[in-house]
């Protein structure tokens, strides 16, 4: 192998930074919609507006939420849902998640757009004027100094970069000041009121970003800005402040603070460093200086300044108006300071305080405050959320502007998190790299009626007019996790307020989730539950799934993951040759059942030449010859009409239930009848009361339903009789709720009507209104939507299957209009042959899922096997444009009224989405998209065919997960009966019909599938028995243990008695103390359910870390058999004066069902040094033992070592290979660097006659800080993989005949490239076989990894012609792509050697990341692009699909 692919499957998920801002929006324009929601009188779910009249709102706007995961940014909107009123005056929980606080029945995050990046964000900040009318800009800063802003851009619904700023490369070297490495890079922070930003670079840079006046800024005069909406804050200009000339020498960091007319910054910075065993005599040695920042003379004058801070300051807080000033947060004390008054509050007994200071009042409680986040809930509440995991309330007490003192008190427990922000002033965000995100709602007090509701929720005795304190203690408990007593806070629990005596009663609910499977420790590779032990190839992938060590502490869990769904089947039956299935509703008669939760009546199967139907009932019944369906041949569609008491089926027969009631024949010239297939139908859409049929030769006929008689006419709209353009796809789609969608984006909206239309609801309908469309697509690649039934054009687009970025109605087109004109033309005419031509439409879906705020998806599939996704938004053009809107439409009838009745504020963007199938469909193949409402409680699309896909829409976003355990689907259809509740039914290609649900424990909203399965402390290593399913997992759980008890198990008896002298007089004895208490836990799946169970726990001996398990195949040599054995490597960590020991425990596997240990344990020994890594060599036991290395045998009693070698420096994991070679790795720790040495034994053979020994065959010479180590193997060629500390991978390989090689001595560098993430684990998993890859290589292995950020990729053989290809494309793409906050992709993944020497090795890993962007140009540019460097689109996307389904693992 010498080249190599490197490919995310799962991205990060672990949140770095958040910020809240009015992004997508201005505040008034939140205003404006926030009073239209909550006082117009709407429909049923909005309030009375008497009632909201009467009742005070706390709710104001709210901004959005920006969140940033390592390189990918999510930008979201905060959707609340207000509680509906009752006459009865109680507020009554909604379904969503429960209690109702301050009329809000429940919140969510919606996503507004999202980007992953070339580059880690290292700092966020959001930069806003406070202005009414103005949006915020998102500032992001880069390693080592790059500053980009975005600003959201309604014309393309997304972020687009206003300003970037670079302090990089030659010009500004001398900013380093010869320093090559710097500790974490620039930090951002924004002016309170959004006059300028400030970031800090290469430690002691300090960079000023001046913001634009309003109606200045860099972008030019002839740029169109939108006039109706708000501009946001944009950057004029920045200089630089270099800190060392005021004498700074360690900035640890800066706010902006408030109440001052000019921006005033201050800086938090030490003045003389110090450390930990200093502090007797240096301790005070931090300060805080405020500088006025006068930006038009560029100067900073300092106003104010306080010394004599403690040594552990590390944050500033601004203190917001009408107090101002700061806080500065200590690990120990906290200290507000302003120009006027200073006062502070120590939080425990480790802070001390200078010489003649007065006296400092005290918390109430112990807690250390180091590497807390912190947010203001109002103007003088800031809330922390602490190490452990605790959220504290600070409150400033104020007299005027005088702060008299600050008060801590204890609220809730919470994750473990690394940024926090509140959004508006009912929500905060508590972002964790350690557990799930949470959206948090808090409000001051909790109303009477919550609490009412609560109390009747849980216990139903109680009277509602108890004495509030009384009712809250009746409250159980027991359903809040208990840590350290005090609550903790998950999703979907209740909290009630903590004490009626504290200031501030604020109850918290939390209202949505995010999940994270991050940091991902380490992951094993094993048997699903529901696994098929009959599948072959692909599908047999299926099977497995990846259980993974994630989180930390309370938060830790074990995430199973898995790529690809496997469906819990409820049964199966052979079928074969079945051309699709439908399953209808049937309505006897009014108000049977809420129609959401109705079930289906029928299924219709439509086999080759036939049809059958079955009655869903409680089982499923052949009702074939009973039902008057046209059974004597297939079917083509079948659906429901007239509020579901229809049926239409085949030819066109409209049933009342099994009853024809009529049959319509489609004729062109004389009768057919419609038994003769001559003029078939090709494809069906159905939209209640139209039915839309395009016929085979290409025409289109619309069936027209008659609500009163129940009846359809035929009508052929004229305007495509006339037309030449022969229809390629068409579909209908049906826009309905309160306020239908589409009718916003029309120029006339106010002036629209809809028809109101009653649906069978239980007698109280809420009057949905709807709107009926059709979309056609010509073979021209033409896109047209019209109105139903009148067959009006209200958009169209000309070349909608190149898939542009945008889609824009042709006679809106103002802005684009000159530019898109002239370049259309001149693509047309050099359109490639190559492609150009032969690409079709095959098929058409239009669909806007449930939801409020829910915006319509246009589905396209091309006849290469790919889907083009858009999601509509609506964007008004501003006013000086639209006197350019050429009135004269061609083609349409009424020429006056064309422009105005258009859905001219309609626009469509792409967007990406990861289907990796690439297949050529035939153009009158059945229909694939199958739109879903509700499986399992998702919704989405179903893509059938060779390599079908659930895409599920969560958030207004669209989650692939691929199903591949059955091969190519045929036909798909939900199914909601007794037996299958929400299931669905397919049909597979081998001919079996199988009827399934999905499996109800994973959470379908994240990249991957997830079950996350709560420990309740730190998992640290997994492996997997595959004999019984078991998952033997180390866990650490902090234990508090008394301070005598742990002081006198760590030392030996003479410093116990040294010791007792100094410290039995005091109380010390009586403290307590954290310790970590090992076990090793063996888990097991449950097969029914999916539910986890702890089968057996291996505790560890007091002050003892398991640091490595493994299950190991030894040979023993008395009953010359192997056995199968669980290795444990431990260590007593005993502090520095005590010598290291360690343990090695061997434990077998009780064979029998019934018996009470699982385990047993067959072998323990100590050893000198820590045990840190075991692996079992050709029934031997390697065992790593600090620097040593020793190979033993097992006799069935006793482990004999037999040859050992003594490394230069501590091993920590130990790879095998078993072939001609063994060669095991390993990395190493030493005080400054690490080494990875690899070895090998010659053959097995020869060592034994020779004795055995272990010898060094080549190592690495550089320094490395080695994260993991893994085989890469291609063919015949052995390379190794390490990731190191600063998030790179470097192959290596062995070649003792090369003369760079020292005779064989040195590891030769075959590739090298940055990942941007720690790799903690690789996996080695034989590539699946494909078309593409030539024969003789069978024996490929990919690395599947895993980093902390929560994100998993693989790392792949490929071969040189594939890989020189792609190469150029990804060259070429650097430059012909935009990319966000314009970084540059070759940067990025160039090795980072932070400054160590380090000697460049070669490019030979292609970038997927990047190479991603060549499925998402328009299909011109990726033709253009494909002969630019002398190759076709279509074998690029062939590389790309034969690489992906190489590596569709799990």
């Amino acid at each position: 192998m010498s080249y190599a692919a490197y490919k995310m499957m799962h991205w990060p998920t672990g949140v770095d930074h958040c910020a809240a801002g009015f992004v997508t929006h201005s505040p008034s324009d939140a205003a404006a919609f926030f009073t239209a929601a909550t006082v117009g009188p709407g429909p049923e779910g909005d309030i009375d507006s008497a009632a909201a009249a009467s009742r005070p709102r706390r709710l104001g706007p709210s901004p959005n939420l920006v969140v940033a995961a390592a390189n990918v940014l999510e930008v979201y909107a905060v959707r609340a849902e207000t509680a509906a009123e009752d006459g009865g005056g109680g507020t009554q929980p909604s379904s969503s998640s429960g209690a109702v606080l301050d009329g809000i029945s429940g919140a969510r995050l919606e996503l507004v757009c999202y980007y992953r990046l070339h580059g880690n964000i290292e700092s966020m900040t959001v930069l806003s004027d406070g202005a009414e009318n103005r949006r915020a800009t998102i500032a992001l800063a880069f390693k080592d100094a790059k500053i980009t802003c975005l600003e959201f851009d309604d014309a393309i619904h997304g972020l687009r970069t206003s300003s970037m700023h670079c302090f990089e490369g030659p010009e500004w070297q001398h900013l380093k000041r010869g320093r090559e490495s710097f500790a974490w890079g620039p930090v951002i922070k924004a002016d309170p009121l959004g006059r300028c930003g400030a970031a800090l670079a290469y430690g002691l840079q300090m960079i000023i970003l001046k913001a634009a006046q309003v109606g200045h800024s860099l972008v030019g005069e002839d740029e169109p800005t939108c006039a109706l909406s708000s501009t946001a804050v944009r950057i004029e200009s920045s200089y630089l402040i270099d800190l060392r000339a005021l004498d700074m020498n360690h900035v640890k960091d800066f706010a902006f603070v408030h109440g001052y007319i000019e921006p005033v910054l201050v800086i938090l910075h030490e003045q003389e460093p110090t450390w930990a065993g200093r502090i007797l005599s240096k301790h005070h040695t931090c300060m805080i200086s405020a500088f006025s920042i006068s930006m038009t003379l560029k100067q900073h004058p300092v106003i104010w300044s306080a010394a004599n801070l403690p040594h552990d300051a590390y944050q500033l807080l601004a203190v917001p108006p009408p107090i101002s000033g700061v806080l500065v947060i200590c690990a120990n004390s906290i200290h507000y300071h302003s120009q006027s008054t200073s006062c502070s509050l120590d939080l425990n007994n480790f802070s001390s305080h200078p010489d003649g200071s007065p006296e400092i009042s005290k918390s109430n409680f112990q807690v250390e405050l180091d590497a807390a986040k912190a947010t203001w809930l109002s103007n003088d509440i800031v809330m922390f959320s602490s190490k452990a995991g605790e959220m504290l309330l600070l409150t400033v007490v104020y007299d005027g502007r005088v702060v008299q003192r600050l008060d801590l008190m204890k609220s809730k427990a919470s994750v473990l998190s690394s940024a926090v922000t509140s959004i508006g002033n009912s929500f905060f965000f508590l972002g964790s790299r350690l557990g799930d995100s949470l959206l948090v709602q808090f409000s001051y007090g909790a109303s009477k009626s919550v609490l009412q509701d609560l109390t009747n929720e849980r216990s139903a005795d109680i009277e509602g007019d108890l004495p509030f304190s009384k009712r809250l203690k009746r409250i159980p408990s027991d359903v809040l996790q208990d840590v350290t007593s005090v609550e903790e806070l998950s999703f979907q629990n209740i909290i009630a307020p903590n004490s009626l005596e504290s200031a501030q009663k604020i109850s918290y609910i939390v209202r949505d989730a995010l999940i994270n499977v991050g940091p991902l420790k380490d992951f094993s590779y094993g048997l699903r539950a529901n696994a098929d032990p009959n599948a072959m190839g692909n599908a047999k992938q299926s099977n497995y799934e990846l259980v993974c060590c994630s989180g930390h502490g309370k938060n830790g869990s074990l995430s199973v993951l898995q790529q690809s769904i496997r469906p819990d089947l409820i049964t199966e039956v052979e079928l074969p040759s079945c051309r699709g299935i439908w399953t209808v509703y049937y309505k006897s008669y009014r108000g049977q059942m809420a129609e959401d939760n109705e079930y289906h009546a029928y299924l219709i199967i439509s086999l080759e030449n036939r049809t059958m139907v079955l009655e869903t009932g409680d089982d499923l019944g052949e009702v074939t010859e009973t039902v008057d369906y046209f059974v004597q041949a297939s079917t083509i569609a079948a659906g429901n009409l007239f509020g579901r008491r229809r049926v239409y089926g085949k030819g066109a027969r409209v049933l009342d239930g099994s009853f024809m009631t009529q049959e319509l024949n489609f004729t062109t010239h004389a009768s057919e009848s419609s038994s003769s297939e001559a003029l078939g139908v090709a494809c069906a859409s159905i939209a209640d009361p139209y039915v839309l049929l395009k016929m085979v030769d290409g025409s289109v006929q619309l069936l027209i339903g008659d609500y009163c008689t129940c009846t359809l006419s035929v009508n052929a709209p004229s305007i495509f009789i006339s037309s030449s353009e022969r229809i390629a796809a068409c579909t209908l789609y049906r826009d309905r709720g309160p306020e239908p969608w589409l009718r916003k984006t029309r120029s006339d909206a106010w002036l629209s009507t809809g028809i109101a239309e009653a649906i069978d609801g239980n007698g109280t309908s809420s009057h949905d209104q709807s709107d009926i469309y059709c979309i056609i697509c010509y073979e021209s690649g033409k896109l047209e939507i019209f109105e139903v039934p009148s067959f009006r054009c209200v958009f169209s687009v000309e070349n909608f299957i190149s898939g542009e970025a945008l889609l824009v109605d042709k006679f809106s087109q103002l802005i684009y209009e000159d530019s898109t004109k002239e370049r259309y033309d001149c693509t047309k005419a050099s359109l490639k042959k190559e492609a150009g031509d032969s690409i079709r439409i095959v098929e058409l879906a239009m669909h806007r899922w449930s939801g409020q705020f829910s915006r319509p998806f246009l589905f396209g599939l091309l006849n290469d096997g790919t889907l083009l996704c858009y999601h509509a938004f609506s964007y008004e053009a501003s006013e000086s444009n639209v006197k350019r809107v050429p009135l004269s439409p061609q083609g349409s009838a009424d020429h006056h009224n064309a422009s105005d009745s258009r859905l001219r504020n309609l626009r469509f963007h792409r967007v990406s989405i990861d289907i990796t199938s690439r297949e050529d469909i035939p153009t009158l193949g059945r229909p694939r998209i199958t739109t879903f409402n509700n499986v399992g409680g998702y919704e989405g699309l179903f893509l059938s065919g060779t390599r079908p896909a659930w895409v599920m829409v969560c958030r207004q976003r669209l989650r692939v997960h691929p199903q591949l355990c059955d091969g190519p689907i045929e036909a798909f259809t939900v199914l909601h009966n007794v037996n299958c509740s929400h299931g669905f039914i397919y049909v597979t290609s081998q001919g079996f019909l199988k009827i399934c649900q999905l499996p109800s424990a994973y959470n379908y909203d994240n990249y991957w599938p997830v079950q996350k399965v709560p420990l309740h402390g730190t998992p640290h290593q997994v492996t997997y028995y595959a004999e019984q399913s078991l998952y033997p997992l180390i866990v650490s759980v902090p234990v508090v243990r008394p301070l005598n008890q742990v002081l006198s198990s760590m030392a030996d008896q003479e410093s116990v008695h040294h010791m007792d002298n100094d410290v039995t007089s005091t109380d010390a004895l009586h403290k307590t103390y954290t310790v970590d208490e090992f076990e090793v836990r063996i888990l097991e799946l449950e097969k029914p359910g999916g539910h986890w169970e702890t089968k057996s726990t291996i505790p560890m001996q007091l002050f003892e870390n398991a640091l490595t398990v493994r299950i190991v195949t030894l040979h023993n040599t008395t009953t010359k058999e192997n056995e199968t054995l669980l290795a444990i490597g431990t260590a007593y960590v005993l502090g520095e004066d005590v010598a290291a020991r360690g343990r090695v425990l061997l434990f077998s596997f009780t064979k029998s069902e019934n018996s009470q240990n699982l385990v047993t344990e067959v072998y323990s020994k100590e050893s000198k040094g820590a045990v840190s890594a075991v692996a079992s060599l050709q029934g031997h036991l390697l065992i790593a033992s600090g620097p040593k290395i020793t190979l033993n045998k097992w006799t069935g009693a006793e482990l004999t070592a037999v040859a050992f070698y003594d490394a230069p420096l501590h091993v920590v994991s130990l790879n095998i290979w078993h072939q001609k070679l063994a060669p095991c790795q390993i990395q190493a720790w030493a005080a400054q660097f690490l080494l990875r040495v690899p070895w090998a034994m010659s053959k097995a053979r020869s060592w034994k006659e020779q004795g055995s020994q272990l010898s060094l065959l080549a190592k690495d010479f550089g320094s490395l800080d080695c994260f993991a180590t893994e085989f890469l193997i291609d063919g015949s060629t052995l390379s190794l993989v390490a990731s190191d500390s600063d998030k790179n991978v470097q192959i290596f390989y062995y070649a003792p005949k090369m003369v760079e090689s020292w005779k064989g001595q040195k590891l030769l560098s075959r590739a090298e490239f940055h990942v941007g993430a720690h790799i903690t684990k690789f996996l080695r998993l034989q590539m699946l076989p494909t078309q593409g890859l030539s024969s003789e290589k069978t024996n490929r292995f990919a690395l599947l990894f895993g980093n902390l950020d929560g994100g998993i990729g693989c790392i792949a053989p490929i071969d040189e012609l594939t890989f020189r290809r792609l190469q150029s494309l990804q060259r070429k793409l650097v430059d012909a792509v935009p990319h966000v906050c314009g970084l540059n992709p070759r940067s990025f993944r160039q090795f980072h050697s932070n400054g160590k020497g380090h000697r460049p090795g070669p490019d030979n890993i292609i970038d997927f990341e990047l190479l991603a962007h060549y499925e998402m140009l328009s299909l011109d540019e990726q033709l253009d692009v494909a002969q630019q460097i002398g190759t076709t689109r279509s074998q690029i996307l062939f590389n790309f699909s034969d690489i992906s389904l190489g590596t569709s693992f799990l």
